[in-house]
């Protein structure tokens, strides 16, 4: 998961992508949702495509609004702050 996070941090959207699924499965990092959603919207900002558009689809069903909410706002600071506040 360090690899994956430098890459995602440095802007490559397939490792945003990778950690994003890490996140959800638990692989390497605690498991969690909306770090998942929030890596999975970052990635799909980055022109990931369809597989970021779905996963988004899939991560957000098990999530409250207010999960999916917290994970747009952290997506935005991050994207805000070029990778620095992720």
């Amino acid at each position: 998961a360090r690899w994956l996070r430098a890459a995602a941090k440095q802007g490559n959207a397939a490792a945003q992508w990778g950690l994003a699924a890490q996140y959800a499965l638990g692989q390497g990092v605690p498991q969690s949702f909306v770090d998942a959603l929030m890596w999975f919207n970052i990635s799909a900002v980055n022109d990931f495509g369809e597989q970021a558009a779905q996963a988004v689809e899939e991560i957000a069903a098990y999530l409250t609004e207010e999960q999916i909410a917290e994970a747009q706002a952290r997506a935005e600071q991050c994207l805000g702050s070029n990778y620095t506040n992720c």
